[in-house]
């Protein structure tokens, strides 16, 4: 790169000023000992985290400090599925690239079809309207579907783990992928799509892509314009995680 070039590009210190005056909007749920999860899978536990010798809580009167001990499964409340939840030679969380971390983000609005069809699948005839309405999605994005689903996630749980549900389709997400390099997916249902073999989470994952399932507030977020931010522990070969996004607006 010539140094030309190099000083045209604004400094880091630039671009984080400029995002400082940005509005973020959390895409993640707070998650608990209540919090649903698919009927397979057992609610977590957490508890005050105990000293080895005595058994007794570690305090901050007594200790100068206090940790919690948490076991769940990794697919809890807003979480990550890396290729290897459903691949035998797919990425595990610790080997997804961080440039996949940042990324463009787009957003599908099914919720206008949910009152005459609560369980409506977003197919590529709808995503193909989109476009006509908002451009071409962008290569590297990561694709959204809103259903507000999200919104009875605290409020009324059985609602939010109904069947069948709001969700993609395999042949929306493969276009997205083989014709437009999309980088990953999420939607705020417990999983992708309701078909008897999971054909939507089978496809997106066995083809090396993640996604993040059980998201928020994506009516806070522009069709396009946005950035989205994710983020997980590093597991060694993690196969699943609580994950934390956020969305950048223009």
């Amino acid at each position: 790169m010539s140094s030309a070039v190099a000083s045209a590009e604004p400094s880091l210190t630039e671009i984080q000023a400029v995002l400082a005056h940005k509005t973020f909007v959390d895409l993640t749920h707070a998650f608990s000992e209540t919090t649903p999860v698919w009927e397979g899978f057992p609610q977590a536990k957490m508890y005050p985290a105990m000293k080895p010798g005595t058994g007794e809580p570690y305090t901050i009167k007594q200790d100068g400090f206090r940790s919690t001990f948490f076991a769940m499964v990794g697919q809890y409340g807003t979480h990550v599925d890396p290729p290897a939840h459903f691949a035998e030679k797919g990425a595990t969380l610790d080997q997804i690239p961080l440039k996949e971390m940042i990324l463009p983000l787009v957003v599908f609005d099914i919720t206008p079809w949910l009152d005459k069809e609560p369980a409506h699948v977003f197919s590529l005839e709808d995503l193909k309207t989109w476009e006509h309405e908002h451009g071409r999605v962008p290569e590297g994005a990561f694709a959204a579907l809103r259903t507000d689903m999200g919104k009875d996630f605290e409020t009324n749980p059985q609602s939010f783990k109904r069947q069948p549900f709001p969700g993609w389709s395999r042949e929306a997400v493969q276009f997205l992928v083989e014709q437009r390099g999309i980088k990953a997916i999420g939607h705020e249902s417990l999983d992708s799509d309701v078909t008897e073999t999971m054909e939507t989470e089978t496809y997106i994952l066995q083809s090396g892509h993640y996604q993040i399932e059980v998201m928020t507030n994506l009516d806070k977020v522009p069709a396009t314009g946005a950035l989205i931010v994710v983020t997980w522990p590093k597991v060694e070969k993690g196969l699943g995680f609580p994950a934390r996004a956020f969305a950048i607006l223009p």
